[in-house]
């Protein structure tokens, strides 16, 4: 198995330093990030996504600033395929949250290098054994007006539309605005028959009505709207469009 990628996440720097030395010294680690808060940590998890290099586990502090440790894990835990997490913490009193965000590991500081080794041991074998099987993707809750709250199916959902850090889902009877970043839905939903086309969009696979290759450039028909592809993109969605058409309409 290829050695583990690992972020280690910590507001105080001399902590954060301790145990990305003590990560890298571990020849069962490939690679090890750092971040100083959970929004930092967010944006190293999405930045690994897009090059194709996700990261194995995180090795969290709990207590930060702005998102603390227990709020990104409970986040996390929505991703289609979540990172391992281990909390790295100075006090004791979060082990049932670590618990019900079902942590990998809870190390007490100072970090003890054999008690690290041995919460690498579980991160490799959590990983080792793969993901577990997943249930279908919950509904997404969405507000009407009038205060009413409907519940969108995600088999609904033809693309979705980046609009900063919130996206819009667009269905056969409109769209929807919901607080949650397009990165986050497209990780969430991989296993649902979503791929990302561009920067901007993730599109449902079974909704795509046509593609199109025209002067180098390239677009996909979804719903009667036509969105763009990247380059880096164009390939992919080919590719796995020749293959969902080889296997055929399910019976």
């Amino acid at each position: 198995m290829a050695g583990l990628r690992v972020l280690a996440v910590d507001d105080e720097l001399p902590a954060l330093d301790d145990l990305a030395y003590l990560l890298r010294a571990d020849p069962r680690i490939d690679e090890v990030d750092t971040a100083r808060d959970g929004a930092a940590a967010l944006r190293r998890l999405d930045r690994a996504l897009a090059e194709g290099r996700p990261v194995d586990a995180m090795f969290l502090d709990i207590r930060m600033p702005g998102l603390d440790g227990i709020v990104l894990g409970r986040l996390l835990a929505q991703f289609a395929t979540p990172p391992k997490i281990v909390y790295v913490t100075a006090y004791d009193e979060h082990a049932v949250d670590a618990f019900e965000v079902k942590a990998e590991d809870y190390l007490l500081k100072p970090v003890r290098s054999e008690r690290l080794a041995e919460a690498v041991r579980r991160v490799a074998e959590g990983v080792a054994s793969g993901p577990v099987g997943r249930t279908e993707p919950e509904p997404v809750p969405v507000e009407l007006s009038g205060g009413v709250t409907r519940f969108v199916q995600v088999a609904e959902i033809h693309y979705v539309e980046a609009q900063g850090d919130y996206a819009r889902l667009h269905t056969a009877s409109g769209s929807h605005l919901v607080r949650v970043p397009l990165a986050t839905l497209e990780e969430r939903w991989r296993g649902a028959g979503f791929v990302r086309v561009h920067r901007g969009y993730l599109v449902a696979v079974q909704h795509i009505e046509q593609l199109r290759l025209d002067s180098g450039r390239c677009t996909v028909s979804v719903g009667g709207t036509e969105l763009p592809v990247s380059r880096r993109h164009t390939r992919e969605l080919r590719d796995l469009l020749v293959r969902s058409s080889r296997r055929g309409p399910e019976p």
